[in-house]
């Protein structure tokens, strides 16, 4: 397979006894960009993350990751190759510090358990923590429990503990959903700033087309677990089925 994608997809589908949620998606994603993934409810989008993460396997079709066939590998094999995911549903451990909420996958990523070990030892785990809540914007409340933190913040340590693994490839599934305004400014901001900072490449979907415009350089649309466009901003807002599918009432 050609590696020069980081990303690609060949005749992907899967099906729900029955009821095909994807059809045959030819998809690629280029190294370094931020690339939006829209489309109705029920479009196929999520269906389609969670194959890529390794939490579906598909009835059919290939996903390649770096030119490696990755269908089928575990969650935890694909995020050790380079992929990390934040989830559309929150998915922190509340009872946990923001620290700890940070530190624990970093240090499940690099040790195998040893009694013996000094606690001197982790002292670059506590680092890294530290760095990542910094880059998080979350420095000031890093001992505060998850459960006490606004929706916003919480969508913050979601993604930090996505930078957890050091990925090259981020999953982010509708990180702005439920936040004010104020709390979506943000998000943008931050999205923009690990990206370019990490040098990261981005698959992101996002039903806020102002979220979509502001940060993707590419936008794939999905309809009825197709795709039914792919392009630049301009080029998919100005495509006549995706205004007749998608941005109608919009």
């Amino acid at each position: 397979m050609d590696s020069s994608y980081l990303l690609e997809t060949k005749e992907l589908g899967r099906n729900f006894d029955g009821f095909a949620a994807l059809r045959n998606v030819d998809f690629n994603l280029q190294k370094g960009e931020i690339h939006a993934l829209i489309g109705p409810n029920g479009a196929g989008k999520t269906t389609f993350f969670k194959i890529i993460s390794g939490e579906l396997p598909p009835s059919s079709g290939r996903v390649f990751y770096k030119g490696r066939d990755i269908t089928g590998l575990s969650p935890w094999q694909i995020c050790r190759l380079g992929i990390g995911r934040a989830y559309q549903i929150i998915n922190v451990f509340p009872q946990l510090t923001i620290y700890e909420n940070i530190r624990i996958p970093i240090q499940a990523m690099r040790v195998i358990y040893n009694f013996w070990s000094s606690i001197t030892s982790y002292r670059s785990f506590h680092e890294k923590a530290i760095d990542i809540i910094h880059e998080i914007g979350l420095e000031r409340r890093r001992q505060d429990v998850a459960r006490n933190l606004s929706h916003g913040e919480k969508r913050q340590l979601e993604i930090g503990l996505a930078l957890a693994s050091d990925p090259e490839l981020l999953l982010l599934d509708e990180p702005t959903a439920g936040m004010s305004l104020k709390e979506t400014r943000f998000a943008v901001e931050l999205i923009q700033k690990i990206t370019e900072e990490r040098k990261l490449t981005v698959l992101i979907v996002e039903h806020k087309m102002e979220v979509v415009y502001a940060i993707a350089k590419h936008i794939t649309v999905f309809h009825q677990g197709s795709i039914l466009a792919a392009g630049r901003p301009d080029d998919v807002r100005n495509n006549e089925k995706v205004r007749s599918v998608y941005f109608r009432g919009r």
